[in-house]
């Protein structure tokens, strides 16, 4: 095309009967629009033939619209919002990268769309956390949801990822790019720990011969582990209470975890589950884990139907977290090492010192046992 745009330019294109050749316009005329050499009044030709064109018969030529316009911040919205609602080969372009689309205009063409359509929304650089949410709620397609929780640019909210582990928990194909995002809130990470559990546990039975008994053994085992190793130095106190109350809603909050918890210097959770299991505020059973004596923990201890089995060792790990208060520098491992040095008077003839989960299984079985 000539450098500059007509009116005659405009009329030899819209009288030229080839479809070819009207394709082969439209990505001169929106190539030249975007080089951002036109003059006012050539943009303004240039927009009558992108609005014309938009309403061509031939998808060649829409598409050839498309794919040149995609990436120009500077049509006119009307054009972006028509070409995004036009056939898939015309609008997947616009739909993953035209930044003129507002959230507005995406969570409007998410609801109904394809597939496809969907999967070219999930995939736009720094997506919103509306449109992202917009997405899981309309979608019932775990190839969209999976494209969306594996963008890393696109945010995503703490409930839009519970909306898409109730819709696809139980598909490795969202699971996966979910747990692998930089950062996931501490009740979302619990769920995968869970769900993830759950397929290890399938494995276990059907291909290596497993009774269903051993492979719960194991799988709880592994779970509780994965489970505690979230809760990192520093976590945030309501997150971790929050967590609690997620893992007993769903019968998760077990002897043992509240165990791994405390032995590995986890004040917090262990105080956050003994209160929920006593269903007292969390208040009132730091008061009563924390008195100098041993009444209030006793106290609690019955109420929540602890296994006497584990009372020694939780006495023990209580008196180990209280020095360590005071102690600067002290870590997770240093608590650990402190922890089995200080139990290994209660059964240092069947214990590890190096093997720390199957000492707190050991308790744990044996402490039930006794309860029962």
């Amino acid at each position: 095309m000539t450098t500059n745009l007509t009116n005659a330019d405009v009329r030899k294109l819209l009288e030229d009967p080839s479809a070819e050749n009207r394709a082969e316009a439209a990505q001169k005329v929106s190539t030249h629009f975007s080089s951002g050499k036109m003059t006012e009044a050539e943009r303004k030709i240039a927009e009558d033939i992108f609005k014309l064109m938009v309403k061509d018969a031939e998808i060649r030529v829409r598409q050839a619209l498309s794919a040149s316009l995609k990436d120009n911040p500077d049509i006119p919205r009307d054009v972006a919002v028509t070409l995004a609602s036009d056939v898939e080969e015309v609008s997947l372009p616009i739909l993953e990268f035209s930044e003129v689309l507002t959230d507005e205009d995406l969570m409007e063409l998410v609801a109904g769309s394809s597939a496809e359509r969907q999967k070219a929304i999930a995939r736009r650089n720094n997506l919103s956390a509306d449109v992202a949410d917009a997405i899981v709620e309309n979608s019932d397609d775990e190839e969209v949801v999976a494209t969306l929780v594996g963008n890393e640019t696109a945010a995503l909210r703490e409930n839009t990822m519970e909306k898409v582990l109730d819709k696809f928990g139980e598909s490795e194909k969202v699971n996966t790019p979910l747990a692998q995002r930089g950062q996931l809130p501490l009740k979302v990470a619990e769920r995968l720990v869970y769900l993830v559990s759950e397929k290890v546990r399938d494995h276990l039975m059907t291909h290596h011969e497993m009774s269903p008994d051993m492979a719960m053994d194991l799988l709880l085992s592994a779970r509780e582990r994965a489970t505690i190793s979230l809760l990192g130095d520093g976590a945030d106190v309501m997150d971790v209470r929050q967590l609690v109350d997620q893992l007993y809603d769903n019968g998760r909050l077990t002897h043992t975890l509240i165990l791994r918890a405390l032995c590995m210097g986890d004040l917090v959770f262990f105080e956050a589950a003994m209160a929920k299991l006593c269903r007292i505020p969390v208040s009132n059973a730091y008061k009563l884990i924390h008195d100098r004596g041993d009444l209030g923990l006793n106290a609690v201890f019955k109420q929540a139907k602890m296994p006497e089995g584990l009372h020694p060792l939780i006495r023990a790990a209580l008196d180990v977290a209280k020095d360590m208060s005071v102690s600067a520098g002290e870590d997770r491992e240093r608590f650990r090492s402190r922890m089995i040095e200080r139990v290994l008077t209660y059964c240092e003839n069947d214990v590890d010192p190096e093997n720390l989960d199957y000492f707190i299984t050991k308790l744990g079985n044996s402490g039930a046992s006794e309860a029962a």
